[in-house]
C-alpha cells in the first residue's frame, strides 16, 4: 500500500478560483428529507387501528429537521430585536410616510416596466443605438446601448417567447477575463470597459429611453466602444435630471387601461410626495437610508417569526385535515375515519393517482372501454415527459377526455376542502403523448414501428412501458377488492399485451 495518496485533477482554463475553492473545500450538500403526505399513505394509516397519520407526521425526519432548526431560529430572532433596539431614525414618522410614498412610487413604476417590456409592446423599439437601463439581480448596469436582440427559447403556445438582449454596458475591467465563467461586474466609477452582454428582456431591462445613438455596425475594437461610452457620457451630461423615457401612450402606443390606471396612481403618489416637508431637503437621503435599514430589519424579524411557528407546528398537518376531508367528501373514509370499500381499493394503487383512478372504477368507465384503450389511458399517468400533444383518433381522445372530466371533479373537491392544488396543473398530469404508442404496441406493432410514432426516447419508452406495467398489476388488485373479475381479467390482458419483446428482455444486448 502507498504510504499517501496523489489525487491529480484535470482542470480546464475555464474555471475560476472560486469555483475551485469550492470543489475542493465546500461542504457537501445537505441531506434535507423530501418527505409528503399521499392518499395512499394516508388510507393505508387509516386501515392501522393503533396509528394514525398524525402520529406518523410527528414522528417523520422531516418533521425532527424542522424542529431541530428551532433554536438557531430563537437566536436569529433575538439578533435581529438587538440589532433593532440599535438603529435610531430622526424624525422617524415623517420619515418612514416619505420612505412608503417613494417605495409605491417604485412597485407600481415595476408594474409599469412588466408592461411596457412585454415583447408585443417592445420589439419594434429594441432598435440598435436605442439607450436602455440594464438590472441584472442586484448588480446595476446603469445606462447601456442596446446593439440587438435575438429569441432565445421557443415556449409554448400560451406563454410569451423568451428573449435576448444584447446591450453594450460598462464593466470592470477585471471581471471580463476570458477564464471568467461568471457574468460581468457593472462599472464602478467612469473608468471601466464598454463590452457587449447579452440580458434577458423580462428580467434585467428596466427602462427605455427615447435617445437612439449612431453606432458602428462592429464593435469588435476597444476604440469604438470607447467612442461609444464618450457618446454616452455627453448624453448624460446633457441630461443632469435623468434622460428622457419612451411614454408608453403617446410614443409606443399602447392601449391598455392598466397602464392608464397606474399612471393616475403614480401622479397622486408624486403630488403628496412632492408637498411632503422632507421633499428636497438636505437630510432626506441620508434619514431614507436610515429608515430602509430598519424596515430590512423588521422584515427580517416578521419572516423568522413565520418560520418559527411553523417550525413549532406539525409540519403538513393542515395538508392532512384538507386530504382526509376530500376523502369524506369522494365517500373514502367516514366521519370517525373509518375507512370505506372506495378506500380500500384506493389503498390498492401506489403506481400513479390512486384517487381518479379509483373514481374511474366506480364510475364504470373501464367497463366500456377496450384492453388497448384501458392500457393507453393509463399510461396518461405514468408517462411524465413534456412534448407536443400527438393527434389522436377519437377512439383514443374519447377516453382521454372522460379522464380529464373525472379529474375536473376531483379538483374542484380538492379546492372546496381548502387543498392548496391548480386545477389546470392538475388536469396537466394527465400526459397523452405515450397513447398512440402504446395503443400501437398493444395491437402488435413492431417496436420499430412505435418508435416512429413519436420523438420521445428509445429509452423512455422503455421505461414508461415497464411502470405501466406495474400500474396494471395495480389495477388488477383493485378490480379484485372489489370483486369484478371481468375488469381483473381485462387489465391482465393488457399486461399480456404490453409484456413483450425487447421493451421487456432482461438486457438489451440481444
Amino acid at each position: 500500500m502507498d504510504t499517501k495518496g496523489i489525487v491529480i485533477l484535470m482542470v480546464d482554463d475555464q474555471i475560476t478560483p472560486a469555483i475551485a475553492k469550492e470543489l475542493l473545500q465546500g461542504k457537501a450538500d445537505a441531506l434535507n428529507s423530501a418527505f409528503h403526505l399521499t392518499y395512499n399513505m394516508v388510507l393505508n394509516l387509516l386501515r392501522v387501528e393503533d396509528i394514525n397519520p398524525e402520529w406518523l407526521l410527528e414522528k417523520s425526519f422531516y418533521q425532527f429537521q424542522h424542529c431541530n432548526k428551532v433554536p438557531g431560529m430563537i437566536s436569529d430572532l433575538d439578533s435581529l430585536s438587538e440589532s433593532l433596539k440599535e438603529i435610531t431614525v430622526d424624525d422617524e414618522d415623517s420619515a418612514t410616510s416619505y420612505y412608503k410614498l417613494r417605495q409605491q412610487i417604485e412597485r407600481l413604476g415595476r408594474q409599469m416596466d412588466q408592461i411596457i417590456l412585454s415583447p408585443k409592446h417592445v420589439l419594434p423599439f429594441l432598435n440598435p443605438g436605442r439607450l436602455v437601463k440594464v438590472r441584472h439581480g442586484k448588480k446595476n448596469f446603469g445606462w447601456g446601448i442596446i446593439v440587438n436582440f435575438k429569441k432565445q427559447k421557443e415556449t409554448g403556445p400560451d406563454e410569451e417567447p423568451i428573449y435576448r438582449v444584447d446591450v453594450l454596458v460598462n464593466c470592470d475591467k477585471d471581471s471580463i477575463k476570458k477564464t471568467s465563467t461568471d457574468l460581468a461586474q457593472p462599472a464602478s466609477g467612469s473608468d471601466g470597459s464598454m463590452e457587449v452582454i447579452g440580458f434577458s428582456l423580462k428580467d434585467c431591462l428596466s427602462s427605455l429611453s427615447c435617445i437612439r445613438l449612431m453606432i458602428p455596425q462592429k464593435l469588435t475594437s476597444a476604440d469604438e466602444r470607447r467612442k461609444c461610452r464618450d457618446q454616452l457620457k455627453e448624453i448624460q451630461r446633457r441630461y443632469p435630471d435623468g434622460l428622457p423615457l419612451l411614454d408608453p401612450t403617446e410614443d409606443m402606443n399602447i392601449v391598455d387601461p392598466k397602464i392608464t390606471e397606474i399612471i393616475r396612481k403614480i401622479e397622486a403618489y408624486e403630488k403628496r410626495l412632492f408637498a411632503h416637508t422632507l421633499h428636497g431637503g438636505q437630510d432626506t437621503e441620508n434619514l431614507l437610508t436610515q429608515v430602509e435599514k430598519k424596515q430590512k430589519v423588521l422584515c427580517g424579524i416578521k419572516d423568522k417569526k413565520k418560520e418559527l411557528k411553523k417550525a413549532k407546528q406539525v409540519i403538513q398537518l393542515d395538508e392532512l385535515k384538507a386530504r382526509k376531508r376530500v376523502l369524506r367528501r369522494l365517500g373514502y373514509a367516514t366521519d370517525a375515519d373509518v375507512i370505506e370499500t372506495k378506500g380500500r381499493v384506493a389503498c390498492e394503487v401506489s403506481t400513479a393517482d390512486e384517487l381518479l383512478l379509483t373514481e374511474m372504477i366506480f364510475n364504470g368507465i373501464f367497463n366500456t372501454m377496450t384492453v388497448e384503450q384501458c392500457t393507453s389511458v393509463l399510461s396518461c399517468l405514468i408517462f411524465q415527459e413534456k412534448g407536443d400533444p400527438p393527434k389522436l383518433a377519437e377512439e383514443l381522445a374519447a377516453p382521454l377526455r372522460t379522464m380529464q372530466e373525472c379529474a375536473k371533479r376531483i379538483a374542484k373537491v380538492s379546492i372546496e376542502c381548502k387543498l392548496d392544488l391548480e386545477e389546470e396543473e392538475y388536469i396537466k398530469q394527465i400526459n397523452p403523448n405515450l397513447m398512440d404508442v402504446v395503443d400501437a404496441w398493444c395491437k402488435g406493432g413492431t417496436f420499430k414501428q412505435i418508435v416512429e410514432l413519436t420523438e420521445v426516447y428509445e429509452g423512455s419508452i422503455i421505461r414508461a412501458m415497464r411502470r405501466l406495467e406495474e400500474l396494471l398489476r395495480d389495477m388488477c388488485h383493485a378490480a379484485k377488492a372489489i370483486g369484478n373479475e371481468e375488469l381483473e381479467a381485462k387489465f391482465t390482458q393488457g399486461i399480456e399485451k404490453i409484456k413483450r419483446d425487447i421493451v421487456f428482455a432482461a438486457s438489451l444486448y440481444l
